[in-house]
């Protein structure tokens, strides 16, 4: 059994929201390595080329195109820019989120309820829609949404955020039950807390991650390689047989 062709992208385009840091930047050199071609975006140009040239330096094939998705005019953009550049677009990893407040639920604004949503839910919802025509001409079509383990249960002080998280969740089961016939998969991962500067407000506070320790069956925070790892996997054919399944990474967390 050869399992390095069965982890290859090789002649894949995937294409990567919220890619210049973190979970996003991770899985998008656990692509390149896996011999994809990727592209990563994120709302700075400059942050982008940064990025890519330290990947392009390791010998992966990867750029940069700048977007904002709570910006819905420019998804089009980041979607016809990809496939302009490459011909074809096989796996779109809609990572991209944000979370302006941290605080009781009815504190919330309706300003950044729905920043919250457009960022984390709609831009998710257009993207997939705009990449199908693209997605359904590959022969390994995947979408994977980063989720949370907020969105299987609500966090404290996270309440419309883990909101955001469950409805993508439902949204990639939607998308999953109706792509099936399109042979494009689509699945989720739910990351618990991971160390990454999005996440900072909860492993840098000692009350907040002594409680995180406490709940941990492996006692330590995630790393952002082993949430790339998990994404590998669900791009591959190694998961041909896998769609609107929800991978939760989270230490034992939510056990």
């Amino acid at each position: 059994m050869d399992l390095s062709s069965l982890f290859s992208l090789s002649n894949k385009v995937a294409l990567i929201t919220g890619a210049s840091k973190g979970i996003g930047l991770s899985i998008a050199e656990f692509f390149a390595a896996a011999g994809g071609k990727v592209v990563i975006s994120s709302r700075k140009q400059d942050a982008l080329d940064e990025m890519a040239g330290k990947l392009r330096g390791k010998g992966y094939e990867v750029t940069g195109i700048a977007c904002n998705v709570g910006h819905m005019d420019e998804l089009s953009h980041l979607v016809e820019e990809t496939v302009k550049l490459y011909g074809q677009l096989d796996i779109l990893v809609n990572n991209a989120a944000t979370n302006p407040v941290y605080g009781p639920v009815h504190d919330t604004s309706v300003e950044a309820y729905d920043k919250i949503m457009d960022v984390n839910v709609k831009a998710a919802f257009q993207l997939m829609r705009l990449s199908f025509p693209y997605l359904r001409e590959s022969s390994n079509g995947s979408v994977i949404n980063i989720s949370s383990i907020g969105g299987k249960s609500p966090e404290s002080n996270l309440g419309i955020y883990s909101v955001s998280k469950a409805a993508l969740i439902s949204l990639t089961q939607v998308f999953a039950k109706e792509w099936g016939d399109h042979k494009i998969r689509v699945n989720a991962i739910c990351p618990g807390v991971i160390k990454t500067k999005f996440s900072e407000a909860l492993w840098s506070n000692d009350k907040i991650l002594d409680m995180i320790m406490n709940r941990l069956s492996i006692k330590r925070l995630g790393e952002t390689d082993e949430i790339g790892a998990a994404a590998l996997f669900l791009a591959s054919e190694a998961a041909s047989y896998a769609t609107g399944s929800v991978i939760t990474v989270d230490g034992g967390l939510t056990l």
